[in-house]
């Protein structure tokens, strides 16, 4: 199998900040710069997904709440937010505090990048963040009748190239079902993703949430995401390859965490039994982390 040649028979699973897990709580919260309000308003989201997150609208707010979650043992934490209607977050009022709190608490920080340019990714990496997460869109449509993004998928690839040239690791995630449950340009994606050689690709199902116009829509069988992920690790042999937090629960996950571990990923988030089972049957090697699956690899040397 090409992902235990390229990466041993090691399966990462992960347990982020804001979720509990038999009991047990992740030490990687997610922070909102703009507490729960959003402009662009995506439909598969239109804002719910800031709800689960710590608020920290203000410089003083972050750094007062990074310094709690020090104190409270947690390894690190996500600044996301809601996005302007350009798909841009707030960072550039916020760079010289993140630098700030690494220094003084040694706490990780990634980032939701949201659409930026070549600036704010040269400030984030100056700021000593490890990470920016990025949605990746392959289809033009997609992007501006779910994302309302007017330039379509332009700012998707000006963000990777802002990163790329920055030095700081972009970590793109794919959203399957992101057409309203059709699966569209999530190949087109990945294909031209290969030109950025990306060390880590996170892939997600669409989770239809009440409040949204998405609310009930069926999402893409569990077959068809493990047939992504398949070709996917075609794509990019050499990247880790994830399955985030993001998927439906219930039979649905069992059903597509079961099929994911067969297909050779590499980190799991919230992995269900049958997760843990077939990791067991096929005989590989489990570790545990209570961060964003993102982080996967760091805490093998592996990277």
């Amino acid at each position: 199998m090409i992902s235990w040649r390229n990466r041993g028979k090691v399966l990462s699973f992960f347990l982020p900040g804001m979720f509990v897990m038999d009991g047990r709580t992740g030490l990687y919260p997610a922070v909102s710069l703009t507490g729960p309000r959003c402009g662009l308003m995506c439909d598969h989201c239109r804002g719910r997904l800031l709800e689960t997150m710590l608020p920290a609208e203000t410089p003083e707010a972050l750094l007062s709440l990074a310094v709690e979650m020090k104190k409270k043992g947690k390894e690190g934490f996500l600044v996301s937010g809601g996005s302007a209607p350009d798909g841009s977050l707030p960072y550039p009022r916020f760079h010289e505090v993140i630098r700030e709190i690494i220094d003084r608490t040694g706490l990780t920080v990634t980032v939701h990048a949201g659409y930026l340019d070549a600036g704010t990714a040269r400030l984030l990496k100056k700021a000593g963040v490890r990470q920016a997460l990025v949605d990746v869109i392959g289809d033009e449509q997609t992007a501006r009748r779910v994302y309302h993004l007017e330039r379509g998928t332009a700012p998707v690839w000006e963000t990777l190239d802002a990163l790329t040239e920055a030095g700081l690791e972009p970590v793109p995630h794919v959203v399957v079902g992101l057409d309203y449950g059709r699966i569209t340009g999530e190949y087109r994606a990945v294909e031209r993703l290969a030109a950025y050689r990306p060390r880590r690709l996170v892939t997600v199902v669409l989770t239809p949430l009440s409040g949204t116009p998405m609310k009930g829509l069926a999402v893409p069988p569990p077959e068809d995401v493990a047939g992504f992920l398949v070709v996917a690790r075609g794509v990019l042999p050499e990247a880790w390859h994830h399955l985030g937090c993001a998927r439906p629960t219930g039979l649905y996950r069992r059903r597509l965490d079961r099929l994911a571990v067969r297909a050779g990923i590499n980190a799991m988030a919230l992995p269900s039994d049958e997760a843990l089972e077939e990791a067991e049957r096929l005989g590989l090697e489990t570790l545990w982390r209570k961060t964003c699956c993102s982080l996967a690899g760091l805490e093998t040397g592996k990277d």
